[in-house]
């Protein structure tokens, strides 16, 4: 199984759609132990394990913009 390189920022495909308006596209807004994602048809947040999170993940979609502080 190949592990994906996620981060804070990216927008990832799930396997299975949220139920609101079957979006299958969630935001990256928190990561640790648990990782929390943001629905993208809906706004509404998911926390999960790392674990599941690895599990569920299908594809990155867009990779969030890098930002350089000096």
């Amino acid at each position: 199984m190949n592990k994906i390189d996620y981060g804070l920022g990216d927008i990832v495909e799930m396997k299975k759609e949220h139920p609101c308006k079957k979006s299958k596209e969630f935001k990256i807004i928190r990561m640790g132990a648990d990782i929390r994602i943001k629905c993208q048809g809906c706004q509404t947040s998911i926390l999960m394990s790392r674990q599941d999170f690895d599990r569920k993940i299908k594809r990155i979609v867009k990779k969030a913009e890098s930002v350089e502080e000096n």
